[in-house]
């Protein structure tokens, strides 16, 4: 497997501000061939509550590290809910901290912000684990790779065959989706609800296959292509972090041309290669 990661704010808006976050395990150079299992977290930061690009981030590494540690989290059931316990006790630690170091900046919370904190962060979750699969592991059976993913929201991810789109998970077409996407929250400890909410699939991968990952706009984009083939064509010319600028640079001519909605992007590229 390589795998090549971008993350890109809206236009208008800095590195710093994005809402979008991504997490990969392990973290190698996009040109390293991976043979071990693969996880990634893909976070769309809810921009309406407070901290939204933190709790992002925080989820997006929770549950790559986690789905890592436990291959059963992406099952779903009790594996599910003890992560989804775990990502959100970290939220109040994480907090006590930060306001901490705005009292040491002398920036204190305004009251207005104290109010809408207490809200709790909101964002959307795509979670994948990739496994070498041991059926194939002899020296002449084909590679092959067994995948599991869950989400909760409209973060999607997208399986190629000979750069073709086979399967979209979890929304199918551009049509499903809505302004109102189902939301991780930094404070719901109602972790059973979570574990409804969300979706679980798996799927195998061979050689030449692709998964990409990527939050709402960039997905629905191509849902909604006219021209699916050529769309996908596009996604693909861009394979490692030199390519970051071009990258954003064909995002802006989308929104110039009204094609893809103004907002953060987090965009995961995994190809899987034959011996």
């Amino acid at each position: 497997m390589y795998v090549t990661q971008f993350v890109a704010p809206k236009h208008g808006s800095t590195e710093a501000e994005c809402e979008d976050a991504v997490a990969v395990l392990p973290g190698r150079p996009h040109d390293c061939e991976l043979q071990e299992p693969l996880t990634a977290g893909v976070c769309d930061g809810a921009t309406e509550s407070a901290l939204a690009k933190d709790w992002a981030r925080l989820l997006s590494r929770t549950a790559a590290e986690q789905a890592m540690e436990r291959p059963d989290l992406l099952g779903g059931g009790t594996a599910f809910e003890e992560f989804a316990s775990s990502a959100v006790s970290q939220w109040e630690p994480w907090l006590g901290r930060y306001t901490q170091a705005r009292q040491e900046e002398g920036r204190p919370l305004k009251w207005y912000e104290h109010t809408k904190i207490a809200e709790g962060a909101y964002a959307t979750l795509l979670t994948v684990r990739i496994d070498p699969d041991a059926a194939a592991e002899s020296d002449t059976a084909e590679p092959a790779w067994r995948w599991r993913a869950a989400a909760l929201g409209d973060s999607c991810l997208f399986h190629l065959h000979n750069n073709r789109l086979v399967r979209a998970f979890p929304v199918a077409t551009a049509e499903e989706f809505g302004t109102n996407p189902d939301l991780f929250g930094s404070r719901n400890h109602d972790v059973e609800l979570l574990a409804r909410r969300t979706f679980f699939t798996e799927g195998r991968c061979g050689p030449g296959d692709r998964l990409l990952l990527m939050t709402d706009a960039l997905a629905a984009w191509l849902l909604s292509a006219s021209d699916q083939e050529d769309a996908v064509h596009q996604l693909l010319e861009y394979a490692g972090p030199d390519d970051l600028n071009q990258f954003e640079n064909w995002l802006a001519d989308l929104r110039d041309r009204r094609q893809l909605r103004n907002d953060d992007v987090a965009f995961v590229r995994i190809d899987f290669e034959g011996r």
